[in-house]
């Protein structure tokens, strides 16, 4: 990694001083994290029509789920204005947050999907957001042309990145949603958390490797799981037991193309990578801390640049 983007710890954070703005993004790992480069590249683009924030600065810090307490107790501490959270930390600053042990609120749009990936410092505490839905719709509706409202979803997983991704469907009044997921526990517990947020949605469950007769066809695939970032990965379903849906959305955008997308590809089922999602679901967290719009090319630029640099 480049010298000019570490990968900080909760040590640097105890002596952490700087004069201008800060923002990170909390991660475990973290060093893979393409976040520094889009959100720098964004705020050199906005700071070419206000210079304050040419004094703000965006970067990365690899904190043990164990150490979160303290290092947002820090962070806040130490004046950083705004955070993004990613894997293993988006459920636990929840449960810190709504528990009340550390000071904030949550952003009634964050509370039916029980995760934030953005905190905005506030007098109060941290106020909890959650942009990984808004980044997916567009995400969705940029690369594929497609829109979640009105259409059948099929999606792939159960975990906190499904659930983020059920809610934002639901929210958006999709026709019925699908959840495929291997582990029937997880599939049924994710089912149930949903139904008062379905509002009368068709909610089903099924196994990937037997769905159903039923199944939609044209509808939209979203892999929400993590199946697809090795090589040695099995693909989260097999597509072509599917009815020809009308996309296929991945959430991981490295490697670029999964197997699933590859047979997707395949099948000549239209497809995209999780990318389009990272760059708009960072542009909304950046809105929040500076009140703008985020220059989401500019982030996309430089996205893809790092895309590159770290493959």
């Amino acid at each position: 990694m480049a010298t000019a983007d570490p990968v900080l710890t909760l040590a640097d954070l105890e002596t952490w001083t700087f004069p201008g703005t800060a923002l990170a993004v909390l991660g475990h790992p973290i060093k893979h994290s393409i976040s520094p480069a889009m959100h720098n590249a964004a705020l050199a683009e906005l700071a070419r029509t206000d210079k304050k924030f040419a004094t703000w600065k965006y970067c990365r810090f690899d904190i043990p789920p164990e150490d979160l307490p303290r290092a947002l107790e820090q962070l806040r501490a130490k004046n950083f204005r705004g955070l993004n959270l990613t894997v293993p930390h988006k459920v636990i600053a929840f449960d810190l947050i709504s528990s009340g042990r550390i000071p904030g609120v949550i952003d009634p749009a964050a509370q039916p999907i029980g995760a934030v990936n953005t905190l905005l410092a506030t007098d109060q505490g941290w106020h909890g957001f959650n942009t990984d839905g808004h980044g997916l719709v567009l995400a969705i509706r940029s690369d594929l042309g497609l829109d979640v409202a009105h259409a059948d979803i099929i999606l792939l997983g159960a975990g906190g990145a499904a659930r983020g991704a059920a809610v934002a469907c639901l929210q958006r009044s999709c026709n019925s949603l699908w959840i495929a997921n291997r582990t029937h526990a997880n599939r049924d517990a994710l089912l149930k958390d949903l139904a008062p947020v379905a509002h009368g949605i068709p909610l089903h469950g099924f196994n990937p490797a037997n769905p159903p007769a039923e199944l939609p066809a044209s509808a939209i695939v979203i892999n929400a799981t993590s199946a697809g970032l090795r090589d040695t990965d099995t693909p989260p379903a097999d597509l072509s037991k599917f009815p020809k849906p009308a996309g296929v959305s991945d959430m991981i955008y490295n490697p670029p193309q999964t197997k699933l997308l590859a047979q997707a590809e395949h099948l000549g089922i239209p497809n995209s990578n999780g990318l389009s999602m990272l760059i708009h679901q960072g542009a909304a967290a950046l809105s929040h801390w500076t009140g703008l719009p985020a220059p989401a090319e500019a982030m996309r630029t430089a996205g893809k640049a790092a895309m590159q640099t770290s493959l």
